[in-house]
């Protein structure tokens, strides 16, 4: 008996030994930041350099504030804002990261009506931004804005990667780097064989929309939206088997070998310790869709955040715009919101560190 509860306190001892090394290196690892805010004069619109795709921020009442993240290898400035309704307003601050501890994600550039042969079926089905008019409009946004921000920062960051929904299936397998390998230039060329195959080879036909409904007499209303919904993916609209196809990349980005692909099924703690492992601790998020996936999906900023430094690329975003022909007014909504919680940036304020092609004043910065 005696032994036991010596072991048992030996054991305890241990524990508070180690707890109380995990909290005086959590001290260590603290500082005094200042917190000083100065109004900024006349502050020009925050996100204007695309505004077909998000509404420009207008916000007057603005504040600068001191640097937040400075690395000590740092080779990237990253201006970003927040806004804050107990200050009243939007603060405005500067961080300079290490380019080879930072990812660039895009998360959910899927490959739809592209021309790869993933299409929107007909006459009723949806997918991604749910009508092919729609996911035009998000192709051109990967054309002008997105694959643009890539070429330019891809030799700058340490990984490039992309979420993709389902597992790793057999012909992506072949077609993309995942966090567990590397594919050879022939695996890659028989994977596009065969995603050519596999999705030319489906039928992109659904049901028709129903002509009658057969509605309750009793909560009509709820009953109606029930058998009609406004988003409806299954197998009656999209046809059996269409989510089961190996979703591509996009074909407006121009994906690198070295480029990762992540997958949803795989879930958050695989893509976390996969980060770390490269030595990631910044995120550069972009992708689709800004409401959805963007921040909800494995890759997106609210599994994310607690574990890496997460700036949001907001011009790199777009959101879903239903009933709308346009999804600048939904981007600006969403991002928004996301600003009480996180850091917003925009692809003409991530500059190199001495680059004297733009000005640095996040003030300064314009299309």
């Amino acid at each position: 008996m005696f032994r036991r509860i010596v072991v048992g306190l030996s054991v305890v001892s241990a524990l508070i030994l180690v707890t109380q090394g995990a909290c005086a290196e959590e001290r260590q690892a603290t500082r005094l930041y200042e917190n000083r805010l100065r109004p900024v004069e006349n502050p020009r619109p925050i996100l204007a350099d695309f505004p077909e795709f998000c509404e420009p921020i207008r916000e007057t009442k603005r504040f600068t504030a001191p640097p937040l993240v400075v690395d000590q290898d740092a080779d990237l400035e990253v201006h970003v804002w927040r806004f804050s309704y107990n200050a009243r307003g939007i603060i405005e601050l500067m961080n300079q990261i290490d380019g080879d501890a930072t990812a660039l994600i895009v998360v959910h550039p899927w490959g739809i009506d592209d021309g790869q042969g993933w299409n929107s079926p007909e006459p009723a089905g949806v997918a991604f931004n749910c009508t092919p008019e729609k996911n035009r409009m998000y192709h051109e946004h990967v054309r002008r804005v997105l694959n643009p921000l890539l070429l330019r920062l891809r030799r700058q960051v340490r990984l490039v990667a992309y979420s993709l929904p389902g597992s790793e299936d057999p012909i992506r397998h072949k077609l993309y780097r995942s966090i567990r390998g590397t594919p050879t230039a022939e695996q890659r060329r028989d994977g596009q064989r065969e995603l050519d195959e596999k999705l030319s080879g489906f039928n992109y036909r659904g049901n028709p929309l129903d002509q009658q409904l057969m509605v309750a007499d009793d909560k009509t209303v709820a009953d109606y939206f029930r058998k009609f919904p406004g988003l409806n993916a299954s197998s009656k609209f999209n046809g059996k088997g269409f989510w089961d196809l190996p979703i591509p990349v996009v074909k407006a980005i121009d994906v690198d070998p070295d480029d990762v692909v992540i997958y949803d099924a795989e879930g958050y703690p695989a893509l976390r310790d996969f980060l770390r492992g490269q030595g990631i601790r910044h995120v550069l998020l972009t992708g689709y869709a800004t409401d959805m996936c963007y921040c909800k999906t494995t890759a997106g900023y609210e599994n994310l955040d607690p574990d890496f430094n997460v700036f949001l690329v907001g011009d790199a975003t777009v959101a879903t715009f239903p009933a709308n022909n346009t999804p600048r007014y939904a981007t600006n909504a969403s991002l928004s919101f996301a600003s009480l919680k996180h850091f917003i940036t925009q692809g003409s304020w991530i500059r190199a560190i001495g680059d004297d092609t733009a000005n640095r004043d996040p003030q300064q910065h314009r299309r």
